[in-house]
């Protein structure tokens, strides 16, 4: 509902409408909207979170580690535009204390990426004159923007289709 009202038009009482509850049982839960939208992100993270780390145990690779991110994370969003909006566009209209929350949330997600330089750089197949953390801004950075345009030009592709493409393009760009 969030993301097809967008966040400002969507009060409580709304979101407790299409919830089929009552506005105090929204209360119950979450202490405001903002609560509302954070709930979605911990909640959004922490499953892509886990499924990935769930494939990180069977794959050594981190070509193939790198793939099962990207594919992962555009697969969530792309069977659901409207989290899609909601994560992609209306959370970064939020307060500053709100950014450093989401800041809180996303840090598992980057430690994923970091972990998969690192082991690209260990195992020799990325070169070891990158940054760890500029590669995790720039992969992080690539996924998020993708997502944002395909959010923003209506989804009218597939976001898994560009799977390939993004990882190879950022396989390429630390590839030794």
């Amino acid at each position: 509902m969030i993301g097809q009202a967008g966040y400002h038009n969507a009060p409580i009482s709304r979101i407790a409408r299409e919830a089929g509850v009552a506005d105090g049982t929204v209360y119950l839960y979450f202490k405001n909207k903002e609560d509302v939208l954070m709930s979605i992100l911990r909640e959004t993270i922490g499953h892509i979170s886990h499924q990935i780390k769930e494939q990180f145990e069977s794959e050594t690779d981190p070509i193939r580690k790198l793939r099962c991110l990207v594919s992962t994370l555009f697969e969530t969003f792309g069977r659901n535009k409207n989290l899609a909006l909601v994560i992609q566009i209306h959370l970064r209209q939020a307060d500053e204390a709100l950014r450093r929350e989401i800041g809180e949330i996303i840090k598992p997600y980057y430690s994923l990426i970091e972990h998969i330089v690192y082991d690209g750089m260990e195992k020799g197949l990325f070169r070891k004159t990158i940054d760890p953390r500029i590669a995790r801004r720039m992969v992080f950075g690539t996924i998020d923007e993708t997502i944002t345009a395909w959010v923003l030009t209506g989804a009218k592709y597939s976001l898994t289709g560009l799977t390939d493409q993004v990882v190879d393009l950022l396989v390429h760009g630390m590839k030794k």
